[in-house]
Parts: C-alpha cells; structure tokens; sequence
C-alpha cells in the first residue's frame, strides 16, 4: 500500500497544485463579479447606467411564476409537462428562438465599428492611405485577419458591415455548436448534461451583442472550439487510433491558425500538451499490481506510446500549418506593410503594468515615434523596470489583483467600454425596431444598464457553475482549468484592464461549466440542506 501511495504521489499533487490555482483565481473572479457595479439596480451612480422598467418587468414575471407554481397544481402540471415531459422539444424551439433573435438584432443593428475594426474595413478599399500602411506596418497581427476579410470581400463581391456582422454571426454560432459536439463527446450520452450545455450556450447567444463586431476577438472562437473538438476526439480511448490521429491533426491546425490571429489564442494546445506528457510521465494507475502481469504492464506501454505519437502529430502539423500561414503572410502583395515598425511584445507587456492594465495612448505613440526595433524595445523595457520598481511588491501585488478585477469581473465583456467603440455619439438614432434594440447597446441607450445587469447576472451564475466542481479531475477537465489560468496570467502580463480580451477563452468557460454542473449543483445543494437543518435546529432550540 505505502508503494502504491508513493507511485500515485506525483499526479495527485500536481492535480491539487491545478485545482488549488484555479480555484484561487475563479474565486477571485466569481468574488468581483458578484460585487460588480453592473449589478446595482435602479439608478447606477457608478456606471451611469441604471436598469429600467424593463428589468423590473422581468423580476416581476419571475415573480408571478413562483408564486403560480407554488399555488397551482395545473400552472406547475403545465410547466412541467412543458419543460421536463417535453424537454426536447422545448430546447429546440428555444435553441430556433435565439437564432431568430440574432438575426433580427444583425439584421436592424449593424452600426459601423471604430478603433482596430475601423482600421480593418478602411483597409478592404483602401490600400494606399498611408494611416491605414502606418497602422497594418505598426500592427502586424492584425494583417491576417485582414485578409481574410479582403478574400471574402473579393468572393462575395462586397464589404458592408451589414456583410461582415453576418459572417461574425455564422462563426460565433458555429462556435457554439463546435462546443456543443465536444460536451457530447465527453458527457457519453448523458442527455441531461448535453441538455445543460446546449442551454447555457443559448443563454450566452442571447447576451452576446459581439455578433455586429467583425474582429479578431469574434472570429477566433471557432478555431478555439475546434482545438478542444480535437482534444476531446485524442482524450476519447476507446477511439480508434485513426480517429484520435484525426482529432491530434485537427487540434495542430486550429492552433497554429487560432495563434496567427490571436497569439493567445495557443493556449489550449500548450495546456494539452502538459497534461499528456504528465500522463505519459506519472501514470496515474499504481504499477505495482502490474509488476507480475507483463501482458497489462505491456498495453500500458503501448497507451503511453500512443500519446507520444498523438503529441507528435499534432506539433508535427502545427509545425507545418505555421510554416505555410507565415510564408503566405509574407508574400502577401495585397497592402504594403513594413514588419520592421511591428510593435515589439515586450510594449504590451509593458502598457499591462500601466493604469489600470489597459490601452495607453502615451505609450502607444511612442511606439509610432521611435525609428527602430531596438528603440522601441529598450524603451519598453525600461518603462516596464520603472513602474514595477515604483510600486513595490506590496504595491504590485494589489495592482494585479486589481488589474485581474478589470481583466475578468464584467459580464458584458466590456461592451462600449472606449466610448466611442460604435461609430458616433453613442446615441440611438434610429427608429422602431432598430431603435428599440439600439436602446440596449448603444452607450447612451436608455436599456444599456438593463444589458449589462443580465449580462453579469449570466457570468455569475456561469461562474459558480464552474467554481464548485473541483471533485471533477478527469484529463478535459484539467486542460480546460489549464486553460483558464493561463488565460488569467496572459491577461496578467500583457495589456489587458478589460473582460473584451476573455471573449477568446469563452469555449473552455461554457465547456467546463457544462462538465462541471453536475458536481457544482451536488456540492451547493448539499451545503444548502445542512444549512436549513442548522438553522431549523437553532430555532427549535431557542424557540
């Protein structure tokens, strides 16, 4: 027993060390997110945006469907019938519901972008304007995104917002059923779970107002879902070998492209990777019981081989997936760019520990100023060595778990955070319809504080979905927490100050809350029955 316990040392401490961070962190999370501004009701001092009638409306509906179901036999027989009998049913029309409402919201709201958005579709008619070979020259990363734009541009024959809110409306959507086949993959046709998933991703679609906004952020996302499609198929045993060869190839693409558009958008393939080769490393079974048994001892070594060579094709086919992209980025003749004025990654990191951890406009300049490579960098770094010296560790410290705050509480993500992110004055100006839903999302709305209020009451609850199931260590599981952290610290380090950037990690969020509802539902449900009983018990005493 001693030796079994020793063999198994290595895996149960390195599980504990994952689940310990991350619980530290979606703690913290979960903590800000509860006591965000953006759930004030009425009139929001802090914000400026209060909710309204409308949500008031809400409350009072869900309040007239308690007190029915409570009193009702037939209301409840109905509801029942309804939402458990008929279940399927139900979630498909429901499912049908918020696609028809994405489409109506696409097709009323489609205002024009500012900021990197502006800058891409000035870019899909104008080449040639120096601000636009300035920006592209000084912002590398964003060139394939944009032409991938210029190529659906060109074979479709136009460049309307209208067009391009479209196509982030398909590949958000297409994000989302990506994410759906991976729960049913690993839910082994628990219906109930694939129920749970398919639901909160509705919830998600509904709140997601990203759909008119054709960037990186958005268009990302089913690259992403495609990396965990294949890490689902590879972690699948009973699978045959070709398949999960097929899912390793699948999760090797995706990355490689995922991280030509968002470099941390390759934080899933390295989060595969560790918990594979801590598999292969530190068996989790004793070795022992094997030790008289060549045969198990010999298939044990065949699965370890297997996941080496399953490793092996998904490096060898990122490898050769970012050989290509770089080479057709370089020879790209579509808009003239100079890749010596990139912006050196040691400036983000640097403008991360400024502020609040956000964009700075000071820094940015700088970086449109300064001649060289070298210039830019030395100045960065420097910068970076003055603001971390000046704080202090105490004062650093308290600065990023502020910045984490920033990074992760909003349940909006941040939407029209800069102001002037839609094109204008912030102020609906359309009429009917159009204007009814503008009144939701434009800065100056009217709704905008009801938005932002179910916005972050969904990432609450999505959060706790998600924070009390640390019973579950299965291998997904770990790389999708993996995956969180590391989101977490990239966001840490690099410019961040804003939930816009966690919208990149939103498949590995709606993923493991759909795994996770199970163990989190047990755990809140049994802690609130012993809290009843305490409480009933206290009050038979002193009564």
């Amino acid at each position: 027993m001693r030796r079994i316990k020793h063999e198994a040392w290595p895996i149960q401490s390195i599980n504990t060390f994952i689940i310990a961070l991350f619980s530290g962190l979606i703690g913290l999370t979960l903590f800000f997110a509860c006591i965000s501004p953006n759930l004030i009701l009425g009139k929001n001092t802090v914000t400026g945006a209060g909710t309204t009638f409308w949500t008031t409306s809400c409350f009072l509906i869900m309040f007239f469907v308690f007190i029915l179901w409570e009193v009702s036999d037939e209301f409840r027989h109905i509801l029942l019938d309804v939402f458990i009998v008929r279940e399927n049913t139900s979630l498909v029309f429901f499912c049908l519901f918020v696609v028809g409402i994405q489409i109506l919201f696409v097709s009323e709201v489609h205002p024009p972008i500012g900021w990197d958005v502006g800058a891409l579709h000035q870019a899909l008619t104008d080449t040639n304007d120096p601000n636009i070979i300035a920006y592209f020259s000084l912002n590398y990363n964003n060139l394939p995104i944009l032409l991938v734009q210029h190529m659906l541009a060109s074979f479709f024959h136009t460049t309307s917002w209208t067009f391009f809110d479209w196509a982030t409306l398909y590949l958000v959507d297409l994000s989302a059923l990506i994410n759906v086949i991976s729960i049913c993959i690993i839910a082994n046709g628990d219906k109930k779970q694939i129920h749970i998933g398919i639901f909160i991703h509705c919830i998600f679609l509904l709140l997601f107002p990203t759909i008119i906004v054709p960037y990186t952020d958005a268009w990302v996302l089913p690259l992403v879902s495609f990396v965990f499609l294949g890490i689902c198929i590879v972690l699948k045993e009973r699978y045959l070998f070709i398949f999960r060869a097929i899912g390793s190839t699948i999760i090797g693409i995706s990355a490689t492209a995922a991280f030509i558009i968002k470099p941390s958008a390759s934080i899933p393939i390295i989060s595969f990777t560790l918990i594979l080769l801590i598999s292969v490393i530190f068996p989790s079974e004793n070795s022992l019981a094997t030790r008289d048994k060549p045969l198990v001892r010999t298939r044990k070594s065949h699965k370890k081989l297997k996941l080496l060579a399953l490793l092996f094709i998904t490096w060898t086919f990122a490898a050769g997936t970012y050989i290509n992209l770089n080479k057709n980025l370089a020879n790209q003749t579509y808009i003239h760019v100079d890749k010596e004025r990139e912006i050196p990654a040691i400036h983000f990191i640097s403008m991360g520990a400024s502020g609040e951890g956000g964009y700075n406009p000071k820094d940015a300049l700088m970086m449109a100023v300064l001649p060289t490579k070298k210039a830019r960098i030395n100045f960065s770094w420097s910068l970076l060595e003055k603001r971390l010296r000046k704080r202090g560790i105490l004062g650093n410290l308290l600065f990023y778990v502020n910045k984490h705050r920033n990074n992760t509480s909003d349940g909006s993500f941040a939407w029209v955070k800069e102001g002037n992110f839609i094109v204008g004055n912030g102020i609906p100006q359309e009429k009917g319809l159009a204007g009814w839903l503008e009144q939701f999302i434009y800065l100056y709305g009217t709704r905008i504080g009801d938005f932002r209020f179910w916005a972050q009451i969904w990432w609450c609850i999505l959060l706790t979905m998600i924070a009390f199931g640390q019973s579950n260590r299965g291998k997904i599981v770990q790389i999708l927490r993996l995956t969180i952290i590391g989101g977490f610290f990239y966001l840490l380090i690099f410019e961040g100050g804003r939930s816009r950037y966690l919208i990149q990690f939103l498949p590995a969020f709606l993923i493991l809350a759909a795994i996770l509802y199970p163990n989190s539902w047990h755990r809140i449900s049994d802690f609130w029955g012993k809290l009843k009983t305490k409480m009933v018990n206290f009050i038979k005493i002193n009564v």
